[in-house]
């Protein structure tokens, strides 16, 4: 594991993040901010605005209700795994 200054990433960035694409361990260190450990996003991580979440969880809740007042047939388990598997989940 490499720990580096502030000043030596901001002098060095594309050398260092090169590094980390490779599978190096960096961690940034900065006086006033603590420490940082840098990491490549992959295609696998999500990156997910907060606010995308709360509306899925809105619509999800919407559904529950949905279907306790009969307006809606929930999909059983096995259909949400194979709805799951669809995207590559």
């Amino acid at each position: 594991m490499l720990v580096i200054s502030t000043r030596d990433f901001r002098a060095n960035q594309t050398k260092f993040l090169d590094m980390v694409n490779k599978g190096e361990d960096i961690v940034l260190k900065s006086r006033g901010k603590g420490s940082f450990k840098l990491v490549p996003v992959r295609e696998h991580d999500a990156i997910v605005d907060k606010r995308d979440i709360l509306a899925e969880l809105k619509g999800a809740l919407q559904q529950v209700k949905d279907h306790k007042d009969g307006k809606i047939e929930l999909k059983s388990a096995e259909g949400l795994l194979n709805e799951l598997r669809d995207y590559n989940l």
